[in-house]
C-alpha cells in the first residue's frame, strides 16, 4: 500500500528569504498605514460621504471568499472521500486560515480602532448581519484550526473526517453569511437580491482554488519537488467547473435585473452606460475573468502547469475585479432612499459617484495579501505541510496510509 511523506521545507533559498522578506515589508506598510489613518482621519484616502467601502473592502471581502474556497480541496477529500486529494489537505485548511486571517487584517485595520471589534464581539447586536459575521470569522478560524490539528495529529486522525463536515457546513454559512452583508442592503440597487448569497458561495470555491492551484505548482517547482499530471487533471476539471457555474451565476444575476423594470436603469448602468465600471466588467470580469480561463481550460493542454497558471491568474484579476464593481460600483451608482417621494434635492440626486483610491488604504490593502503570504512561508518552514512527492506512482488512491518524518499514521 502507498504511503505520503511530509515534510517542512528547507527555507535556505534566497528566493525563499526575498519572498518572506516582501511580504513582511507589506504587512508592515499596511500596518503603518492603518496607524496614518487613525491619527489623521479618512479624509486622507480616496474614500468620501457617498463612497464609504474603498479599496481595502475590495481586497478585504476577496480574501475572505477566497478563504472559504481554500478549503474545499480539504473537504473534497474529508467529506466526499476522494482519496487523491488528501496529500494536499493540510495545504488547504493552512490556506484558508491565512487568507482569512489577511482578509480580517485589512477589515480590523481600516476600523481605525482595531479594539472596536471586540466591542462587536462582547456587545452583539445579533439583528445585524454584520455582528452576525463576527461570530462566523472566528468560528471559522477555530474549526479550521481544529480541522488542521487532527490531520496532522496521528492519535487524533480518527475524528478529522467529523471535524471535516464541521469545517464543510461552516465555510458554506460564512460564505452565505458574507454574501448577505450585500443582499440584505435593499437601499442599494446593486445588492437588493437573494442571489448574492450562492453567488458568493460558487465564487469562492472558483478564487479559493485558483490561490490554491498557484500556491502548489508555484511551491512544488521552486522546491523541485514532482508534481504529477493526475492530480494536476483533477484541479483543473475543478476550477473549470466553478468558473463556469460563476458566470452562470454572473448571466442569472443581470437577466433577473433586466427582467424587473425597476432594475432596468441600473443594468444600462452597468452594461452601457457605466464608463469605468462597464470596462471593467466587459473587459476585466466577463473576458479576463471568465472566457480566457474558460478556453485555457479546455485547451488540449488545459491541465499543464503552464496553463493552469494562467488560468488561475485570469480567475484571480477577473474575481477581484468582480469585488471591486460589486462594491465600488454599488456605491457610485446613484441611491435613491426614498424612491417615487423626493423629486429633487441637492444631495447628489442621479449623480455617479467617483472613487480614486488614495496610497493609504492601497498600501493597506495590498498589505493583506502580504501577511497571506508570510504566514504560509513561516507555516511551511516549520511544520510538515507539503508532501515529498505528487507524482502520479506516488499517488495511490486507496492510501490508507501517511508518513511524517518517521512515523506512519493513518491518511488525514
Amino acid at each position: 500500500m502507498a504511503t505520503m511523506q511530509y515534510r517542512e521545507i528547507p527555507g535556505r533559498s534566497l528566493i525563499y528569504w526575498a519572498a518572506l522578506l516582501v511580504c513582511a515589508l507589506l504587512t508592515a506598510a499596511g500596518f503603518a498605514s492603518g496607524l496614518y489613518m487613525r491619527a489623521e482621519g479618512h479624509h486622507v484616502t480616496g474614500m468620501n460621504n457617498q463612497i464609504v467601502w474603498g479599496i481595502e473592502h475590495v481586497f478585504a471581502v476577496f480574501l475572505i471568499v477566497a478563504a472559504s474556497g481554500a478549503l474545499n480541496v480539504a473537504s473534497v477529500a474529508s467529506v466526499f472521500g476522494r482519496a487523491i486529494y488528501k496529500p494536499l489537505s493540510r495545504l488547504s485548511a493552512l490556506l484558508a486560515i491565512a487568507l482569512l486571517v489577511g482578509g480580517l487584517w485589512d477589515l480590523v485595520m481600516d476600523l481605525g480602532r482595531p479594539g472596536h471589534v471586540l466591542d462587536a464581539i462582547i456587545y452583539g447586536n445579533f439583528t445585524s448581519i454584520f455582528a452576525w459575521n463576527m461570530y462566523l470569522y472566528a468560528g471559522f478560524l477555530g474549526i479550521a484550526g481544529f480541522y488542521l490539528w487532527f490531520m496532522m495529529e496521528r492519535r487524533l486522525n480518527r475524528y478529522s473526517h467529523a471535524m471535516g463536515v464541521t469545517a464543510f457546513l461552516w465555510r458554506l454559512t460564512l460564505t452565505t453569511g458574507t454574501g448577505s452583508i450585500f443582499g440584505f442592503l435593499v437601499s442599494r440597487s446593486v445588492y437588493d437580491t437573494a442571489l448574492l448569497a450562492p453567488m458568493f458561495i460558487i465564487m469562492s470555491l472558483a478564487f479559493g482554488l485558483a490561490v490554491f492551484l498557484l500556491t502548489v505548482i508555484w511551491g512544488f517547482n521552486m522546491l523541485g519537488r514532482p508534481l504529477g499530471a493526475r492530480i494536476l487533471g483533477r484541479l483543473k476539471v475543478l476550477l473549470t467547473v466553478f468558473v463556469a457555474a460563476v458566470m452562470y451565476f454572473v448571466v442569472v444575476y443581470n437577466l433577473t435585473n433586466l427582467y424587473m423594470p425597476g432594475q432596468r436603469p441600473l443594468e444600462e448602468f452597468l452594461l452601457v452606460k457605466g464608463g469605468v465600471f462597464t470596462e471593467l466588467f466587459w473587459i476585466g470580469q466577463i473576458l479576463i475573468g471568465g472566457v480566457l480561463p474558460l478556453a485555457l481550460l479546455l485547451s488540449k493542454k488545459g491541465a499543464t502547469p503552464r496553463m493552469l497558471t494562467w488560468a488561475s491568474i485570469a480567475v484571480l484579476i477577473g474575481g477581484l475585479i468582480q469585488v471591486y464593481i460589486l462594491i465600488i460600483g454599488a456605491q457610485a451608482y446613484p441611491q435613491q432612499l426614498f424612491p417615487g417621494m423626493i423629486v429633487h434635492s441637492s444631495f447628489y440626486d442621479g449623480v455617479v459617484h467617483s472613487y480614486t483610491p488614495g496610497w493609504p488604504e492601497s498600501t493597506l490593502a495590498i498589505s493583506g495579501v502580504g501577511l497571506v503570504g508570510l504566514i504560509v512561508l513561516l507555516a511551511v518552514r516549520i511544520l510538515p505541510f507539503l508532501p515529498v512527492s505528487l507524482a502520479d506512482q506516488d499517488m495511490d488512491v486507496h492510501a490508507g496510509k501517511a508518513v511524517t518524518g518517521n512515523h506512519a499514521v493513518p491518511a488525514p
